[in-house]
């Protein structure tokens, strides 16, 4: 199990990634400072960091810089509210692997995440599978019993958040946050909106409702 060190003062951010890796399979420590996150990185525990830029104690780029001068070659992912594109350069040029401006996507940032693991490590399959439902997450395409299905994007990458976790109940929050990214509105049915257009385009049956908890992918459609 990949451990994946999170620097990052926000705790609204902070606890949505975490979550969000942790219920992806991952073993996230999250750090609010960047004295304290580069002490933790220097630790030779972790197996990627996910970097803010704006901390206390010690911006991100300063952390990355005595990393790389350290001769520590951990993959890190930068996160910032900066858009420019000199603070892009700077962040890549200063030894980072990935950069992402906020707000992002929960699983964007997932994606990305995988991305640097898999360098280290025998690439993991590109197509889920669950039952006769098919999802190829290179060419995005997605079949039913062997018929081609169109999903939009948003459908596919909720399908997606489904067969990674097939049987488990996932809470409408957790699928707000996997789907729609950290900046959402809490109240709103849009996931409900977007199970129902799944239920007809995979089968009714396929998307359980449990009820008072949220949803789950079942073994029938």
């Amino acid at each position: 199990m990949n451990r994946i060190l999170v620097v990052e003062d926000e705790p609204r951010i902070a606890s949505f990634v975490g979550k969000g890796l942790r219920a992806n399979g991952f073993t996230p420590t999250v750090v609010g400072d960047g004295p304290t996150g580069y002490d933790y990185a220097m630790t030779g525990e972790f197996d990627l960091v996910v970097l803010d830029i704006n901390l206390p104690g010690m911006d991100g780029f300063e952390v990355l810089r005595r990393l790389r001068r350290a001769g520590n070659a951990i993959p890190v992912i930068i996160l910032t509210a900066r858009t420019s594109t000199s603070d892009t350069v700077a962040g890549l040029e200063g030894g980072a692997d990935d950069y992402m401006p906020k707000p992002f996507r929960f699983e964007e940032l997932l994606a990305r995440v995988r991305l640097r693991l898999r360098a280290d490590r025998a690439e993991e399959s590109t197509v889920l599978a669950h039952g006769d439902l098919v999802l190829d997450l290179r060419s995005r395409r997605a079949e039913v019993a062997g018929r081609s299905v169109d999903l939009s994007a948003r459908e596919f990458t909720l399908a997606e958040t489904f067969l990674r976790n097939p049987g488990h109940v996932l809470s409408r929050e957790q699928l707000l946050s996997h789907v729609w990214g950290y900046d959402f509105e809490p109240g709103s049915n849009v996931v409900d909106v977007y199970v129902r257009y799944l239920r007809r385009k995979l089968g009714a049956e396929r998307i359980e409702t449990v009820r008072g908890m949220g949803y789950r992918l079942t073994d029938h459609g």
